[in-house]
């Protein structure tokens, strides 16, 4: 299954990017196209876009550390006397997700790396047999196995690039180039470890599916990460969100303004978020549950779905909550920074602010005062 394309709208019906119709399919003025030229020069100043040959070294990486990949498989499939003709054609392959597949990566980040592999391997052999073939080339190093993680990983550096390879298995003897990971029925039997470490490539492909512009998302992204990260609320494990959870809400915007700019969309992403009333959960579109026996976020049934604060789900079979570490203190403080933010926005919108004012961090010790008297009573 390629990428969805929605049934095509009747010629008086406005055309549907999500799950419902967009709020204004209006073109950009010569405002919003000035104002989207200073946003991008505002993006240049912290100096987030990687150069050319930077984004050479990466693409040469992953072109290296597929080859190792393809020759292990064959390696260990000859080992475990797997017919010629099988392991001879084996295929496998390796594919970016996260950030680097939304290309919207920021200079010196890592990349995230799906290793898929023939369901006559077992898991132990990616972090035992390849760990070993990735320790002795000479341009890796800092390797590590993390095997216990939610989605077990080997982090290592190569040749100074930071890499995270996850490892999942499909029900087949041979990976071809071809093999189409969006499509629902590459879960069916898998346990659940694969079904996670799929996940993260099928949703960020997904998104990149539903979202009407491609180089708009892109860019409003990178705008909304870097604030996000200016404004320390930008990490999942410290009950914020994380990267995922910030593309699914820009991706929403940008099917309800399918022909806006970046800066309209970063206005209005603030308008329309300080304005939420959540815990309507942001969707991009509706999941069928495939029943494959695999977790699956649903209020209506799970009554531990119902308690999640800020729900922002993923697009594809098995969907999940994106932002299940939200807690009551994370989220009025999330609150709160979109709240400053649609402010400073709509001062931009009237030339009373420029982009940078966004982008200023906070501080720690004046905003948290009562934690400063606290500690110094206890010093």
């Amino acid at each position: 299954m390629a990428c969805p394309v929605e049934a095509e709208a009747a010629p008086d019906m406005p055309k549907k990017y999500g799950i419902t119709s967009p709020i204004s399919e209006d073109l950009p003025e010569e405002a919003d196209l000035n104002r989207t030229k200073t946003l991008t020069e505002t993006l240049k100043s912290y100096n987030i876009f990687e150069d050319e040959l930077e984004l050479q070294n990466r693409e040469k990486t992953l072109k290296k550390l597929e080859l190792l990949y393809k020759e292990w498989l064959k390696e260990i499939s000859e080992e475990m006397n797997v017919p010629e003709f099988v392991s001879e054609n084996i295929g496998g392959r390796i594919i970016p997700f996260g950030s680097y597949h939304l290309g919207v990566q920021l200079k010196g980040s890592d990349i995230d790396v799906l290793c898929v592999g023939p369901g006559y391997l077992q898991r132990n052999d990616f972090f035992t047999s390849f760990y070993e073939k990735l320790k002795a080339q000479e341009e890796v190093k800092k390797i590590r196995a993390i095997k216990q993680a939610f989605v077990p990983v080997i982090k290592l550096s190569y040749d100074g690039i930071e890499i995270d390879l996850i490892f999942a298995r499909v029900q087949l003897k041979r990976i071809p180039q071809n093999l189409d990971l969006l499509d629902d029925k590459v879960l069916k039997n898998i346990d659940i470890h694969c079904a996670r470490s799929f996940n993260g490539y099928r949703v960020t492909e997904e998104i990149l599916c539903l979202v009407p512009n491609v180089f708009n998302f892109r860019l409003t992204l990178r705008f909304i990460k870097l604030w996000a990260k200016r404004r320390k609320i930008y990490s999942n494990m410290l009950g914020f969100l994380g990267g995922v959870s910030w593309a699914i809400l820009v991706a929403r915007i940008c099917q309800a303004y399918p022909n806006a700019t970046a800066s309209t969309l970063v206005i209005k992403f603030f308008k329309i978020y300080s304005m939420w009333e959540w815990p309507i959960p942001i969707r991009l579109r509706v999941v069928e549950d495939c029943q494959y026996n695999l977790p699956f976020w649903d209020p209506k049934v799970n009554l531990s779905d119902r308690r999640h604060l800020m729900p922002i789900i993923t697009p594809v079979y098995p969907q999940q909550n994106t932002s299940f570490n939200v807690s009551p203190s994370t989220f009025a403080i999330l609150q709160e920074e979109i709240d400053r933010g649609h402010v400073i926005a709509e001062e931009i919108k009237k030339n009373n602010a420029n982009w940078s004012k966004l982008f200023e961090t906070p501080n720690f010790f004046e905003k948290y005062k009562y934690v400063l008297s606290y500690l110094k009573m206890t010093i």
